[in-house]
This record gives structure tokens, sequence and C-alpha cells, in this order.
């Protein structure tokens, strides 16, 4: 049976890339913190393993003695309270774990890393917006975006100083890796596309910005798809993007949110992105002082505020074999019903 370890098994993303290696017939390792919760980790053949990745060293001891056939990178942080903690976890966690796997030479197959299409920034917004291309080059406009494309150059490949036939290298090219960029991903267990859901439960709907938004989804267990297409497809060393195939105006999803939930009254706020940058630097300035992680901060303004998320999935159908499943409308009716069942709602 092969084996796959999974690094953020215990979030939303990485729980459910679990359920489904179970469901696949692997023997599935679910890597989580002393502090982590379990709560959607409790079929019985989960394997646990304790990972430190914020210290090479901790991790090379606390995975000697294993093999693994597979790695699925998912773990790291979405919003900070400081903006250096998206580095320290998402850029130096995934070091530590390359250059751990490479210290005990594992002979892993094949590495998958959850990166982010907020890597590229607000790029190709001239209308008509065009879909951005892995040929573009990325422009991060928040700390979250940056702390992910560097973590991405972590795994391509680095001239060794003293290259010798076989040695590894501290920049990755150790083993096979893929990178997926997913766009906005959505569904049961989310917790930042929950909160617009609460909003319309509470009759209002809020977005900002008067200029046209092309916006992209994807629905979680087609991100799970592509994950287990990339083990034995796609170019080792490419990065795909993943969406649902479709483009929608910002006002889509709170409309399909209103449907679900039986069409309550609904007052629809429109501002102009002024105020939001008014709202998110105060926001991180509560934050701060708090030392509580708010949702209103300025990568928060940066993310709302782009105006094109298209991105090219040809790629990713042509060479990993990846057909989204998953449209808004069905997605959306399957994750309001699980908050509702779970009681979020």
């Amino acid at each position: 049976m092969e084996k796959v370890l999974v690094t953020g098994a215990s979030g939303f993303i990485g729980s459910f890339i679990v359920e489904e290696g179970l469901e696949r017939g692997y023997e599935v390792w679910a890597a989580v913190r002393k502090s982590s919760s379990r709560q959607f980790l409790q079929d019985e053949r989960i394997h646990f393993i304790e990972l430190d990745l914020s210290s090479q060293e901790r991790l090379v001891e606390q995975l000697r003695g294993h093999e693994f056939d597979y790695v699925v990178h998912a773990a790291g942080v979405t919003k900070c309270k400081d903006k250096r903690d998206f580095f320290r976890v998402n850029t130096e966690g995934t070091r530590h774990l390359v250059g751990a796997l490479q210290e005990l030479q594992m002979p892993v197959k094949r590495l998958v890393y959850l990166s982010s299409l907020s890597i590229f920034g607000p790029i190709r917004e001239q209308q008509p917006y065009e879909e951005i291309r892995d040929t573009d080059s990325p422009q991060p406009n928040t700390a979250y975006g940056e702390s992910k494309l560097q973590a991405e150059e972590v795994l391509r490949p680095t001239p060794s100083p003293s290259p010798r036939e076989g040695s590894a290298t501290a920049g990755g090219g150790a083993f096979p890796y893929i990178i997926l960029r997913p766009t906005g991903v959505y569904g049961p267990r989310e917790k930042d596309y929950f909160l617009m859901a609460k909003s319309i439960k509470g009759h209002v709907d809020f977005s900002v910005g008067y200029k046209q938004q092309d916006i992209t989804f994807v629905y979680v267990r087609d991100v799970v798809q592509a994950v287990f297409l990339a083990f034995n497809n796609g170019t080792p060393g490419h990065a795909y993007f993943l969406s649902d195939g479709e483009v929608y105006q910002s006002s889509t999803f709170s409309d399909l949110i209103l449907k679900e939930m039986g069409s309550p009254w609904c007052l629809r706020l429109k501002a102009p992105l002024w105020v939001l940058r008014v709202a998110t630097f105060f926001g991180e300035w509560i934050g701060r002082l708090t030392g509580r992680v708010t949702a209103l901060n300025n990568d928060k303004y940066h993310i709302l505020s782009q105006r094109n998320w298209r991105c090219d999935i040809e790629p990713a159908r042509r060479e990993l074999g990846y057909e989204p499943k998953w449209q808004l409308e069905q997605g959306v009716k399957e994750t309001i019903r699980w908050y509702k069942d779970n009681k979020w709602l």
C-alpha cells in the first residue's frame, strides 16, 4: 500500500485530502501539531504524525524511520496578525520540509505543493480582462502572495556550489514536484466565504469597487481531485492553475447564497475602494493592538480591490487530466447545506 503524507491535514483543504486518500486506498499519514484540532480527522484508518515545520533539524528527527511515496504540502496560513508570520510559516516551513526530506534522502515519487493564484497579484487588469497564464510574471501585492511565491521558489532546483553526481541541493530538485495554484477555494468547513453567508443571513451583502470585477472559484473537492491526479500526471516542476472553468461577477456568489437560504430580504451595499482602504487600515491597527487576527487587514484590501481573477486552466486539463466536476451553483448548495447541518448558520 502506497503511503501519503499530508501536511496541514487538520485544515480546510488538508482534511478533504486525507479523506480522499483513504477512499482511494492509500495509507494516509496526517501531519499535525499538538495544538491542531482533529475535529475532521476522526477516521480510525488515519495515521498521525506530529511535525514541527519551524525547524528542519526537528523535522529530520520526526521523519526519521519513515518513508512516504507521496507528500502533499498543504500546510500554511492565509491571514496573520504580523506579516512576518506569512514568511515564517508559508516560506520557511516549506524550506524546512524540503530540506528535511532531502537530508533523509527520502524516495518521494512526487511532492504536490498547494500554492495560490494570489502570487500573481493585479495583472491583466485592462478591460476586456484576459486570463492569467503560467507564462506571466508574478507580481504579488500581498504578504500572503509573496510568501507563497517564495515557497514555490524553494522547490525549484538551484545549482550546488560543489555539484556532485546525485547530490541534493538546498533549493529543491531532489524529487519531482507539482505546484497547484487554485483560485478562491470554497466548500464545507471553509471559514472566509462563510463570513459572507453569515453576513447575508444578517440581511447585509457588502461589496466594494465600481469597476467590473471578474471572479473565479473552485470547489474544494475539485482541488482534491487535482492533488491526486498530480501524483502520476503532469510535468514535474510545472505549476497549474485550478478553477471551475467559469468566470463570475461579484454578485453571483451572494445571489446563490441568498437562493440557498430561502431568499431572505437583504440590503446590498456597494462602497468605493477608499472606504475599504479606511476600514482595513483601522482593522489592521486594531488587530495589532489586541493581538488578534482580523479579516480586515491590508492584504484583504488588495485582494478585494483586484479586478481580474481569470486564470488559464487548459494546461491542467491537458497535462493533469483535470476536469472540474463542481460548478458554482451545485457547490454553493452543498456548502450552505453543510453550514446549516453543522449549526454554523
